[in-house]
């Protein structure tokens, strides 16, 4: 299913979030409102931790992560690592990295098998990514656009992308990904997927803005709606089971 929220009157909510099939960061600092979406659908099967990093409640645009593991900034403080990795599950590798494109949620987008990169990336950086991760990496762009975490949100299942990327640019970027891409907006048109929602493999949340159209269109390419409450929780069930073996 797919759900809106926003953290304060901020619709961007990508920005304060980041979700997994194996847990979800949610900033530090917001309103109980904006956590009891999150913990509403989440908290069951799934750990649902408040975050900082650096100071920063833009946590989402900050880390990439997926089941396997979490990248982090440098700028990420001791205190902050450490809170991490006491609330996240023992499987997943929390990692600190030395890059320049230090807002690693913009420059990357990750499932749980295959990475995107900015093209200018640092080969230290894309080895950790490779290494903590799990994943194959493939430096792309979309819609000849270098941020590709902020213009492509992923699962396992799809993956939503700039509404100008081409016919031809979707079929090469599915062929990598091993997942059908639809073109499309979040939040009443905006071309920044990433920071108006986060996905993982059985929920979605998107932005208060977000019309019945443009969720129509993210439960469809995420296979959101196609399934029954008894198989999608059948199916995250299996993941979570997966993610622990």
């Amino acid at each position: 299913m797919a759900v809106r929220a926003s953290f304060g009157n901020n619709n961007e909510i990508g920005c304060f979030a980041k979700l997994t099939n194996a847990y979800c960061l949610v900033a530090a600092g917001g309103s109980e409102s904006f956590y009891s979406v999150f913990e509403g659908e989440l908290s069951e099967t799934i750990p649902v931790v408040r975050a900082s990093i650096g100071g920063c409640r833009i946590i989402g645009r900050m880390c990439v992560g997926n089941r396997h593991g979490l990248l982090v900034p440098s700028s990420t403080t001791d205190l902050e690592l450490q809170h991490m990795r006491e609330c996240l599950p023992d499987t997943v590798r929390i990692q600190r990295v030395e890059e320049r494109l230090s807002a690693l949620g913009n420059v990357m987008v990750c499932n749980d098998r295959v990475a995107l990169v900015h093209p200018d990336l640092d080969r230290e950086t894309e080895e950790a990514v490779a290494d903590a991760l799990k994943v194959e990496v493939f430096r792309q762009t979309v819609a000849n656009k270098v941020l590709v975490g902020s213009y492509c949100a992923l699962s396992n299942r799809g993956g939503l992308v700039h509404p100008e990327t081409s016919v031809e640019d979707r079929d090469e970027l599915s062929s990598l990904l091993q997942v059908p891409l639809v073109a499309g907006t979040v939040n009443r048109g905006s071309e920044v997927i990433a920071a108006g929602m986060v996905v993982n493999d059985w929920c979605a949340f998107c932005g208060l803005g977000t019309t019945s159209a443009e969720l129509s269109v993210v439960e469809n390419v995420f296979k959101l709606a196609d399934e029954d409450w008894d198989s999608a929780t059948a199916k995250r069930d299996d993941l979570l089971i997966d993610s622990l073996t």
